[in-house]
């Protein structure tokens, strides 16, 4: 079978929010999108369009390697892969399962570091090549009871920094995209992941966190969030650019809570942290 020079772009996650909205938008521009998700059933209306569905589960190696092997037969290499599957763990540490903790990080850190390089081979034999992952401004800081998620994130952003060097000499570009809160389902996924624990001494914690966690992604305060088609457009920008940014902090929570903890020292960012966002209140 001939390989098409339409180029092509193959995003994770695509099941609702930042995912599907930038299938959309890659669309939109002329991409051939392999719009991807763990039940293809739910990608039914991209597919409806001239976009194609795949299954893919970062946790799962062999349905990576049948997605990437499903784009190169048609177009040699995969020109553009946005990581944007994951979710949002939440808990105190001294009482998130470890197994919790482990599958957190099988999502977010080691299936987007395995798609990855399953799509490098040949993107390095074209000499071509757009990886973005989707981090989070929660990749340059924390919040209490979601230290695993950040250091999910935190590890996004060092092997993007370490990949955009290693990778630049063969037509690779790596970029790192940095959200806010966006409005979707993230929220109630990540409140969903909180175990019930009325006897725990984090009890009240983690009812604050809930309540915090809705208020930071009301659709009503436009100022703190974004959308999802925001973001999308970020990424098009991205796989478009001529010269690819290394970040792209999105919405202005993410710019300034980025910058402010650049510039605060430690002691001044907890009390910065104490203010705005729930703490355990102790005995």
């Amino acid at each position: 079978m001939p390989v098409s020079a339409v180029r092509a772009a193959l995003v994770t996650g695509c099941s609702t929010g930042i995912g599907r909205a930038t299938a959309l938008a890659l669309d939109s521009r002329g991409f051939t999108v392999y719009a991807t998700a763990r039940r293809p059933e739910t990608l039914a209306d991209l597919g409806s369009r001239r976009i194609t569905t795949l299954a893919l589960d970062v946790d799962d190696e062999a349905s990576m390697v049948a997605a990437v092997a499903a784009v190169e037969a048609e177009h040699g290499h995969v020109a553009v892969l946005v990581n944007n599957a994951g979710y949002a763990l939440q808990g105190p540490v001294e009482e998130t399962p470890i197994d919790a903790v482990r599958a957190q990080f099988e999502t977010n850190v080691f299936g987007l570091v395995r798609l990855t390089q399953l799509v490098l081979p040949a993107m390095r034999a074209a000499h071509d090549g757009r990886i973005i992952n989707i981090g989070s401004m929660g990749g340059r800081f924390t919040f209490p009871g979601g230290g695993f998620y950040h250091a999910s994130k935190h590890a996004v952003e060092a092997i993007s920094d370490a990949l955009r060097l290693e990778v630049a000499p063969f037509g690779v570009h790596v970029s790192l995209v940095q959200p806010g809160p966006v409005r979707s389902a993230f929220v109630d996924a990540a409140v969903g992941s909180m175990e019930e624990a009325p006897d725990s001494a984090y009890a009240d914690f983690r009812r604050d966190i809930t309540d915090r966690m809705h208020q930071a992604y009301d659709g009503s305060r436009a100022n703190l969030e974004v959308t999802p088609e925001k973001v999308a457009e970020v990424i098009v920008s991205a796989a478009t650019s001529s010269r690819p940014r290394a970040r792209y902090a999105v919405g202005a929570m993410a710019r300034t809570l980025i910058t402010s903890r650049r510039l605060l020292p430690d002691v001044a960012w907890d009390q910065v942290m104490k203010a705005a966002w729930p703490t355990p209140k102790g005995d």
